[in-house]
């Protein structure tokens, strides 16, 4: 598979201060999943945070809490359309 066709290929690790289009995709897929219910303002602040960690709780993802790694970022892209 080309790096291209990889979930969050060119992706960067996003964590609270985060900003842009990035932020808005993850708040698309934590709202899909009923785990946010701010703003798509794309701003990651403590409440995208707090819904990433709690993501990685329910699926057993151990990477830095609340920090949207490349671990949290293939399962949630892998069970979300995002967009």
């Amino acid at each position: 598979m080309s790096s291209a066709a990889r979930p969050g290929a060119g992706a960067r690790v996003l964590s609270t201060g985060s900003h842009g289009g990035q932020v808005k995709d993850l708040q698309r897929r934590l709202t899909e999943l009923n785990l946010y219910t701010g703003p798509t303002d794309g701003r990651y602040s403590t409440d995208v945070a707090d819904a990433v960690h709690r993501y990685q709780v329910a699926r057993g993802i151990d990477e830095d809490a609340g920090v949207y790694g490349p671990e949290t970022r293939a399962a949630l892209e892998s069970e979300t359309r995002g967009g």
